[in-house]
């Protein structure tokens, strides 16, 4: 356990302060993509068990957050973008938001293997101790890829989506975590581009901390060259259609334009701007490409006359 690094206290928390916990713009995005993989998977679910599926994925993905704001308060009081969390400010106990985290982590892959099966409750389980374990309590402080490696947590979920479906995995599952998984270096490196004093006040071994920001910028710019493509994958699969192909091809180009701009950009005084361009580009492509996966797919279920 970390040392403690709380404020003071500011009185009982309210639910405000739990729901804080759950990092709900993390995992927003996490029940977005389970939920593209439920939906692009073969054969047919229960809405009602689709729907605890879905749930299961985001209590889960809570759990997992609750239990990293717990594990990491002591930087999180150090940087400035996570001073106001709930822990750091002293509104909820560490000990509580453990016990919160690791009580919604059981119930959540219990309720997925009791409802739904025990395929997607396996793969929850450890997208949720490799979020703890893995990237929390050990790469994240250690190594300079601990996005790299880490970013397998936050790319499950469409995998997990999938199984709550056919109670195993295909190819077809495993491209879409790849894409995710892919995404995530370039779009956390942006992020550290400009919040490098941060990370290093914090004594975080992030890639502009360790390396530099050449460093950085070159291997944004690797592994968007290596995204790019690898997000045209599903057409020629067969998961999806032209309509995603096409759409996928020029998403990743603008995606690799924002790159190219962060590496011509230097240290210059643009290099920041460019930075935060990608980053935020980079949340709007991965909506965009999952967004793509569903209107594909609903166009083809139309075009059938049908849904499958």
């Amino acid at each position: 356990m970390q040392a403690g690094a709380e404020g003071p206290s500011l009185g009982v928390p309210g639910v405000a302060d739990y729901v804080e916990l759950l990092k709900p713009r993390v995992m927003s995005l996490v029940v977005f993509t389970g939920f593209v993989g439920l939906y692009l998977a073969p054969g047919s679910i229960h809405p009602v068990l689709g729907f605890i599926a879905i749930l299961c994925i985001a209590i889960g993905a809570g759990a997992s957050g609750a239990i990293n704001m717990w594990y990491d308060r002591d930087i999180d009081a150090v940087m400035s973008r996570t001073q106001g969390r709930p822990i750091v400010r002293g509104r909820v106990d560490p000990e509580a938001a453990l016990a919160f985290g690791a009580v919604l982590s059981g119930f959540s892959v219990m309720v997925m293997g009791l409802a739904v099966n025990w395929a997607a409750a396996a793969l929850l389980a450890l997208t949720i101790a490799f979020y703890v374990f893995v990237y929390t309590m050990w790469l994240k402080r250690s190594t300079p890829q601990n996005i790299v490696i880490g970013g397998a947590a936050g790319a499950f979920p469409p995998m997990i989506g999938w199984a709550a479906v056919t109670g195993d995995v295909s190819i077809d599952s495993v491209v879409l975590f790849a894409i995710i998984f892919m995404w995530t270096p370039p779009h956390f490196w942006a992020l550290s581009l400009f919040a490098c004093e941060d990370y290093a006040r914090a004594g975080v071994p992030m890639l502009p901390v360790v390396a530099g920001k050449r460093e950085t910028r070159r291997q944004i710019l690797i592994y968007s060259v290596l995204l790019a493509p690898l997000a045209v994958l599903p057409w020629p699969l067969g998961t999806s259609g032209a309509l995603y192909g096409v759409g996928a091809i020029i998403l990743g180009a603008l995606f690799l334009a924002g790159a190219w701009r962060i590496w011509r950009a230097g240290d210059g005084p643009r290099a920041e701007l460019a930075a935060r361009h990608l980053f935020a580009y980079s949340i709007l492509y991965l909506l965009l490409i999952f967004s793509l996966l569903i209107l594909d797919r609903t166009w083809y279920l139309i075009s059938l006359g049908g849904w499958m």
